[in-house]
């Protein structure tokens, strides 16, 4: 009996211990492949034989990088040319604001010397009697109180608003003078003093001569030196210098008490003769090249240094025994191939033995290294015997430089 039980409990065991082998084996058994296992084996590659290294790659984010800055440094060229295109027209801008003005003011300024020639031609002129000369004094007056109001209508700069009433001044010291002469002439109709009328006369020539003292002093030296601080140079819309002149009086000795007795003798129907039994006349002295300082010579070729304010001075003497009045002088430029250059002027009064300064100015640029002859004659006065003084050829050149 108990060894059918034992047979039985080792049958049994046995069993078991198959069982449990069989579990054991179970459970080392690969199990199914999870989602997870399958997708970690996917991520790591499996690594084959090493070959050679291949070169590393450019970054691909650096031609963005390229394009951005090379359209930073194209807009900084825009911005950089824009602020000197800016600038230019500013300047453009500026320089055309000054020279309009100034050619506005050369007419007013010319139109006034003007006046100031018809005054000396009424004055100094044959055949006028005095009522006809105080007339016409009146009417230039007149003339040149429309120049004062063209110059108060002119708007000037804001850098030369008081150069702008000192030339507005100088043309109301015209007008004042123009209109004092006249009623001086009137006054002095009667008198038979003419050493006294004279001196009447020349108080009132004075305040002509202020004129031009203002407008040189007070107007264009400093409008010049304006103009040279703003930067503009060069000439004017017109081709003539920056600044003009006006120059009322053709002469300053004209207001000499003298002057104005001679002149009156002229006008009352006397004559302005020679002393007696002596010689009337007139010689050139000189011709210099003014700001270059230069003396031009009859004989030989002198280079001349053009610029906008060239000025040519010619020296004439009496060299007669009589006071001479009203004598033209004129000065050429002769240049082959070039229309000639000619410039007039008027000596209004000059004493035995004295010499007079007649400034030419204002010359269109005339051909440069060309040959040219500077021809200047004196016309001569009534009764001169000996001319062969009185006109010079010179031979020049013209240079820039």
């Amino acid at each position: 009996m108990k060894s059918v039980e034992w047979a039985g409990f080792f049958l049994q065991r046995r069993d078991m211990t198959e069982r449990d082998t069989d579990i054991d084996f179970d459970f080392f058994e690969d199990e199914p492949p999870t989602q997870e296992t399958s997708r970690t084996e996917r991520l790591i590659p499996r690594r084959g034989p090493r070959g050679p290294e291949r070169p590393p790659r450019t970054p691909t984010n650096l031609t963005p990088l390229l394009r951005l800055i090379g359209l930073i440094a194209f807009a900084i060229l825009i911005i950089v040319l824009l602020v000197f295109w800016v600038q230019s027209c500013r300047e453009a801008g500026k320089e055309k604001t000054y020279k309009s003005y100034m050619t506005k003011v050369s007419d007013v300024a010319r139109a006034s010397q003007q006046v100031g020639r018809g005054l000396s031609q009424a004055l100094v002129g044959q055949g006028l009697k005095e009522a006809q000369v105080e007339q016409r004094i009146a009417g230039l007056s007149r003339q040149e109180q429309l120049d004062v109001q063209r110059a108060r209508e002119i708007t000037p700069p804001g850098t030369l608003r008081d150069e702008h009433q000192a030339l507005i001044q100088a043309l109301q010291f015209r007008v004042s003078g123009l209109n004092g002469l006249a009623n001086a002439l009137a006054a002095t109709a009667n008198t038979k003093d003419t050493t006294r009328a004279g001196t009447i006369l020349a108080a009132q020539m004075q305040r002509l001569l202020a004129s031009d003292v203002i407008y040189e002093d007070s107007f264009k030296s400093p409008s010049e030196a304006e103009l040279k601080r703003q930067g503009v140079t060069g000439t004017s819309e017109t081709g003539g210098p920056l600044v003009p002149d006006s120059n009322f009086l053709q002469s300053a000795d004209i207001v000499t008490p003298t002057s104005m007795v001679t002149v009156l003798s002229k006008i009352r129907g006397g004559t302005v003769t020679p002393s007696t039994g002596g010689l009337r006349g007139t010689n050139l002295v000189s011709v210099k090249v003014q700001p270059q300082g230069v003396e031009l010579s009859t004989s030989t070729q002198t280079t001349v240094v053009v610029r906008t304010n060239m000025t040519f001075q010619v020296v004439i003497e009496d060299s007669g025994d009589s006071q001479e009045a009203n004598i033209p002088v004129t000065l050429r430029i002769v240049q082959s191939g070039s229309p000639d250059i000619v410039k007039h002027a008027t000596i209004g009064f000059i004493s035995p033995g004295e010499q007079k300064t007649i400034n030419f100015t204002n010359f269109t640029t005339p051909s440069f290294s060309k040959p040219a002859v500077v021809k200047v004659e004196v016309q001569p006065v009534d009764n001169e015997s000996k001319t062969d003084n009185n006109s010079a050829d010179y031979p020049v050149i013209f240079s820039v430089a």
